[in-house]
């Protein structure tokens, strides 16, 4: 008679093990009024940056920072984590650490220059959107149209926090456009570089 071996346990074993492994982080994170953006930026992610985001500010006024390391992703997602942090009482600082691309860039732009940092071996993406619209021509037609509209918000957002001529925003992003620490500070994108945590106030 044939012996079939089952993992499925194992694995819900490894996942309630790690599950209950990251408890103990979020409960610090959140007693430190720290939230963690890792990653591409996606709806799931949204979700629960924005979650942790009114969670604290219904606990108290004091500030938050968001430490963001992200590839960017999906720019809706990124513009609800933006506008969050833009809606909720507390000052929140960003701290930008590894790369900060894309949507990942438009949710560091959601606070005042003053109150966005970076760490010395930081680096930014600034882009234009892209899509990947298919079916009939009539539909790629209206893709087109909206993806354009959103290159232009996205442009206006960026001349906005950076204080540079839209002209320049859009002459940069129309290719990737890299920029080291010190050179996205004289961009007007960074406030300031730091190396350690009491630097962020």
């Amino acid at each position: 008679m044939p012996i079939f071996t089952r993992f499925d346990d194992d694995d819900d074993d490894e996942e309630k093990l790690k599950a209950q492994q990251s408890i103990p982080v979020d409960k610090h994170l959140f007693d430190a009024r720290q939230i963690m953006i890792v990653g591409p930026v996606t709806m799931d992610m949204a979700r629960d940056v924005c979650q942790r985001l009114l969670a604290l500010a219904h606990v108290s006024h004091d500030p938050i920072t968001v430490i963001v390391s992200s590839p960017g992703g999906h720019v809706e997602s990124g513009d609800m984590i933006h506008d969050t942090i833009g809606m909720i009482a507390p000052k929140v600082n960003i701290l930008g650490m590894g790369w900060v691309a894309s949507a990942g860039a438009l949710i560091y732009i959601s606070v005042p220059k003053e109150r966005r940092f970076c760490t010395p071996n930081t680096r930014f993406l600034l882009h234009q959107p892209s899509g990947g619209a298919g079916g009939p021509a009539s539909d790629i037609e209206i893709a087109a149209r909206e993806i354009i509209k959103m290159r232009e918000r996205l442009n206006t957002l960026f001349s906005e926090a950076t204080g540079q001529p839209l002209s320049r925003i859009e002459k940069d992003t129309d290719r990737d456009y890299w920029m080291g620490a010190d050179e996205a500070v004289e961009y007007g994108l960074v406030g300031r570089v730091v190396r350690r945590a009491d630097e962020i106030a």
